[in-house]
């Protein structure tokens, strides 16, 4: 019999003669056109510029296939009301359906009941928006077939969301008639289909697509799990999972589900360790039978029929750090032998929630992720942008907070980067920058802090914002956009950052409503699109100038006096300069230019009249920028 250890090892020895082979056999010396090595970082992920779509919330653009209660059964909270229906895309957040109200339970249970039907035909619809944006890579959250909002607790992996696709029941019986243990068995749904013609019309359009998948849990209405329920230790999947004790005459069934939530049971790690700290790679394995499932899902996505040309370029890969390392070298390998440019993106977070964030060197050393969902780059940018607690006061700190983010990674891990200003999980970016006094991710909403503003910011946010995104579109690092932050939205933690989003061709309630029944301002619930052209001239101007995503960076003034960053970035005869005052006053500030920049001048990038300057003849600058604004200068052609 193999042992998960042994099989763990047989794989790891197999790549290992795999890749010595085409070393040795195909010339040391590599070919022109050799597929890239197993550690490089794909060019097209250094320059992404993310937008990330929350199906369920992002446009509902076929109602005839919206959930109803039976598709639900099974995701938290339980016992919907037998009156319960999907909620209106356009009601006001925070008011209560009438079936939420005849549960008797208070507002932070009932929304997570709410379904408002967005899919798949809702993203085919908006392609064109987002290809005007100016986004070139779109991240999804989870899309696997699932009874809940988010979709992190899956039913199956190997299938899309039934109610995302056009035809709900039928794709329900074509899953009832497979093996789902067996993928001979496994057909396209409808639902399939349409996420694959999503794909291809993103392509057109020049957008990649990467899924999110979590390999360390399910959901209880998984086919595996399901079958455990019925059979106990007697079913061939037992193995597949964390089970304390099963259901016999002096134990009952017990098993600790991620987290804490009995919803998400945990699959099980072989050969490891019980006690680790968050940020330490896990040894071990999973189940080798477990291991060929994923593989077999992977592969499903990366490679639709054989045609990686029809697949998804990559995946996001969720509480990364809990998954023994061995499984994610062996993965990596995988993916990579099916297509070598597909993109791996870990979410490694905590190191101590809510004062340190993990250190993710060790998982980017190129033999597991390219690249890490980057919460560490906000941090800092917040606190000296955004005023954000514990705030940063000098641009010299904020330097050396970004250098300790960046230090022992390689350049192109750092292009390669997801920098977030904001996600599904936290705060929506004006949000967090409203609430300046709070700790990112610490009580950032009013159950915990009854103070948190909840409603629309205010003018000194919106300013931070557009002063940040100067930064978050021209340093190191890929831009994400979390969807409907560039429209303006507004939102306390999950679930209020998972409002629908607010699309201009819709009239929306205002939002007049306090969970806890306090006084708050009525605030118009409308697009902004003065804030959509800013982020469109931002990503656009970082699309049209690849110094922005492949350049180097050299800080060439840190001002503490006035407030002032600034910094240049180079590639070959391209160069930018980037200025940004963070202070209440005007400030003048004077630099040393290159030789050849200053013969060819400078122009500016945004046209925001928000600087003006002179170039001497000993070739130094003088600038005067406004408060609290970001500029870009750019030498001419």
């Amino acid at each position: 019999m193999i042992t998960p250890s042994a099989s763990a090892k047989l794989v790891a020895l197999f790549l290992l003669l795999f890749f010595s082979a085409a070393y040795f056999f195909g010339g040391c010396a590599p070919k022109p056109d050799a597929p890239p090595a197993l550690d490089s970082v794909p060019e097209w992920a250094q320059e992404a510029i993310w937008y990330q779509i929350f199906v369920e919330r992002f446009r509902d653009g076929d109602p005839s296939n919206n959930p109803t209660l039976e598709t639900v059964e099974g995701s938290w909270p339980h016992n919907k009301p037998a009156s319960w229906q999907p909620t209106r895309w356009t009601q006001d957040w925070y008011e209560m359906e009438d079936w939420a109200l005849e549960s008797g339970k208070e507002f932070y249970r009932t929304v997570q009941m709410r379904r408002y039907g967005g899919d798949l035909q809702g993203v085919l619809d908006k392609l064109d928006y987002l290809q005007d944006l100016g986004i070139n890579a779109i991240y999804f959250n989870p899309l696997n077939d699932s009874p809940s909002l988010h979709k992190y607790d899956a039913r199956s992996y190997h299938h899309i969301d039934v109610n995302f696709g056009p035809d709900p029941e039928g794709d329900r019986a074509l899953m009832a008639a497979e093996d789902p243990a067996d993928p001979a068995t496994w057909v396209w749904t409808s639902a399939d289909r349409l996420f694959l013609q999503a794909v291809e019309e993103a392509k057109k359009r020049g957008i990649r697509v990467i899924m999110d998948y979590s390999w360390n849990h399910t959901g209880i209405t998984f086919w595996a799990w399901q079958h455990i329920l019925e059979h106990q230790a007697d079913s061939p999947f037992a193995d597949w999972y964390q089970i304390d004790s099963f259901d016999t005459d002096s134990t009952s069934f017990s098993y600790p589900g991620w987290a804490g939530v009995p919803e998400l049971p945990q699959f099980r790690r072989y050969d490891s360790v019980e006690e680790f700290a968050h940020g330490d790679l896990i040894p071990g394995n999973f189940h080798p039978e477990l291991v060929k499932h994923i593989y077999a899902v992977t592969e499903r996505w990366l490679a639709p029929d054989g045609d990686v040309s029809r697949g998804v370029d990559g995946f996001r890969l969720d509480v990364a750090e809990l998954i023994p390392v061995d499984f994610w070298r062996e993965y990596r390998a995988f993916v990579r032998g099916i297509n070598p440019e597909a993109y791996l993106v870990g979410e490694l977070w905590w190191a101590e929630w809510p004062d340190k964030l993990m250190d993710p060197t060790e998982w980017l050393q190129g033999d597991i992720f390219d690249a890490a969902m980057n919460y560490r780059w906000y941090r800092p940018a917040r606190q000296w942008l955004g005023g954000g607690a514990p705030p940063l006061e000098t641009p010299s700190a904020f330097v050396h907070h970004l250098d300790s983010v960046s230090a022992g990674l390689r350049p192109e891990v750092l292009r390669a980067q997801m920098n977030l200003t904001a996600s599904h999980d936290t705060p929506r970016f004006s949000t967090s920058i409203y609430n300046q006094a709070n700790i990112n991710k610490y009580r950032v909403n009013p159950r915990e802090d009854a103070g948190y503003k909840i409603h629309r910011p205010d003018e000194r946010t919106w300013r931070d914002v557009r002063l940040m995104l100067v930064h978050q579109f021209t340093w190191l690092g890929a831009p994400h956009i979390w969807m409907g932050d560039e429209l303006g939205m507004w939102g306390a933690d999950d679930p209020d950052n998972r409002k629908p989003l607010i699309w201009p061709d819709l009239d929306f309630d205002d939002e007049v409503t306090h969970p806890f029944g306090l006084e708050r301002p009525r605030d118009r619930v409308v697009a902004d699109m003065d804030l959509h052209s800013w982020y469109r001239q931002l990503i656009h101007l970082r699309r049209d100038n690849r110094v922005f995503s492949l350049g180097d960076l050299r800080y060439v003034v840190a001002d503490d006096h006035r407030n002032v960053l600034a910094y240049e970035r180079t590639l070959g005869k391209d160069y930018a300069l980037v200025i940004m005052n963070n202070s209440h006053q005007p400030a003048d500030i004077e630099l040393m230019l290159p030789e050849n920049i200053a013969a060819r001048g400078l122009t500016d990038a945004l046209g925001t009249d928000v600087l003006s300057w002179n170039i001497r003849s000993d070739n130094r600058l003088q600038l005067l920028i406004l408060p609290k604004s970001g500029a870009v200068l750019m030498a001419r052609d």
